[in-house]
């Protein structure tokens, strides 16, 4: 979809984008192959805009156009990029300020799930993430992003596509567990339980050093960012249907990975059982 977008260059919307698209301008090939091109007064630098974006794009540089499209627009650079985008979340310990700290990070490639966990292996995110160009999070953009960014002091110059708000414009809201239920996606075990759960598994390792806490933590941790690839696919889908390219571009859904944890149901049970004003508030989480 990058290369049949024209709005992220200077002068041009998605108006004369649209212009450009019923002309039968459907790419940037179109453009430097092209010799009688509409808007000719815009035609120079339409073609000089799109020699600038081919050797961007060949330069595999993903923030050039997340610098220049606009926020909304910013599904079309997932395509290209595709193979270097890391499906991003994590899990702290639940206080904001100088007392907050992660405590779990998942990272999912589309191929492999890598995690991170306090005092073992946290560390190695750093260098890690900077294997990628694209970053995809659910609420990372007010959450997840500005707390790695301030607990490792580093920036992440990465394009980054927050599919909170990407849903919300196709109409999903609710919240992540939400819109995965809404799009068919089935955490079984995990179904029902939110972010303060993760909070109450690393609280009760903490305090008992069940290392069962740890693993459905990270079971649940690592479920948010796998899934995370399914709502990205399907939000690209449906927002082909916005363009000329939907029976063209459509991409089929993934097959969810083996999970490397699993979570375990008694862990669950205690923790919700010595949480009741917690899981009394829990409408979907069925307790047998």
């Amino acid at each position: 979809m990058l290369k049949n977008t024209f709005c992220h260059l200077p002068g041009f919307g998605t108006k004369l984008e649209s212009y450009l698209w019923k002309n039968g301008i459907l790419s940037w090939d179109e453009i430097i192959d092209g010799d009688a091109l509409p808007l000719k007064k815009k035609a120079h630098s339409l073609k000089e805009g799109i020699r600038e974006s081919f050797r961007h794009l060949g330069e595999q540089d993903s923030a050039y156009f997340a610098r220049l499209l606009p926020v909304g627009a910013h599904w079309r650079i997932f395509r290209e990029f595709r193979e270097q985008c890391a499906y991003l979340d994590i899990e702290t310990n639940g206080i904001m300020g100088d007392r907050g700290y992660i405590t779990t990070i998942a990272l999912f490639d589309g191929r492999s799930v890598s995690y991170y966990l306090k005092d073992r292996n946290l560390k190695d995110f750093k260098n890690d993430i900077k294997k990628y160009k694209l970053l995809v999070t659910y609420n990372g953009k007010s959450f997840d992003l500005p707390i790695i960014e301030s607990q490792f002091k580093i920036k992440l110059k990465h394009a980054h596509i927050d599919l909170r708000h990407l849903l919300n414009g196709l109409g999903f809201s609710g919240g992540l567990k939400k819109c995965e239920k809404t799009l068919g996606i089935d955490r079984q075990e995990l179904s029902g339980l939110d972010g303060y759960f993760a909070v109450l598994l690393w609280n009760d390792f903490l305090r008992n050093r069940n290392y069962k806490a740890v693993e459905t933590l990270l079971a649940y941790n690592i479920q948010d960012a796998v899934n995370l690839e399914h709502l990205m696919v399907a939000a690209y889908n449906l927002k082909l249907r916005e363009t000329p390219f939907s029976s063209t571009h459509e991409l089929a859904l993934p097959s969810p990975p083996e999970l490397p944890f699993k979570a375990d149901t008694p862990t669950i049970k205690r923790v919700l059982s010595k949480n009741y004003w917690y899981s009394s508030k829990l409408k979907d989480y069925v307790r047998t």
